[in-house]
């Protein structure tokens, strides 16, 4: 039965491999590369998305504290019209990240240049909403976040495969980022009127 996954009789199920043969932990059953690798991409993984998430509050909290920025992008058409660009601009940046995703450093830079564009977002949805609401969020991301990470290493120990969700994952996506634009438009325009006839008013 072991011997299906890659295993001698009398290895070590939960370091996949046999006796004492490999230093590192294996991440799932079966693994034929090696562990080290894979582990050093994961840790990779996990620098990139907090150097991004980093980035992204650094930025958004300039935003939300800097009450001169939230207030050109409302009050003014060229604000306004640069709003709705940077909110399209990391789906934009999306075509040359995924041509050159392979092409180091430029996908690094992309990378930035996309955490930078969506964080002007972010910081503009921050600046309009109750803190209560953005800690909520906050809260709910890191849930959902840590329940991901702990199932996935939890799923591959036991060879499960993901592969079949790619479909219901685009679709997914694509329906997430949709209901997001039209949430930031239907929130932020209304906004932006009412902003703008208060700055008329105390001229």
């Amino acid at each position: 039965m072991s011997s299906a996954f890659g295993y001698q009789k009398g290895g070590d199920l939960e370091a996949g491999s046999s006796g004492a043969a490999g230093q590192h932990r294996a991440l799932y059953p079966g693994m034929q590369e090696s562990p080290a690798l894979r582990w050093a991409l994961i840790r990779k993984i996990y620098v990139i998305l907090s150097l991004q998430l980093l980035l992204t509050a650094a930025v958004a909290s300039v935003v939300v504290k800097v009450r001169a920025i939230p207030h050109f992008f409302t009050t003014t058409n060229a604000g306004l019209g640069l709003y709705i660009f940077l909110i399209i601009l990391p789906f934009i940046v999306l075509c040359p990240l995924y041509y050159y995703h392979e092409k180091h450093p430029v996908n690094l830079i992309l990378l930035g240049f996309f955490t930078v564009a969506i964080s002007f977002a972010v910081g503009m949805t921050c600046a309009f909403t109750s803190g209560k609401v953005i800690l909520e969020s906050a809260i709910l991301t890191t849930v959902v976040v840590v329940s991901l990470t702990a199932y996935t290493f939890w799923a591959v120990r036991r060879g499960k495969d993901f592969s079949f969700l790619g479909p219901f994952l685009f679709a997914s996506l694509i329906v997430l980022l949709v209901f997001a634009l039209i949430q930031m438009l239907m929130v932020t325009l209304p906004q932006c009127r009412s902003c703008s006839r208060w700055a008329s008013s105390h001229r």
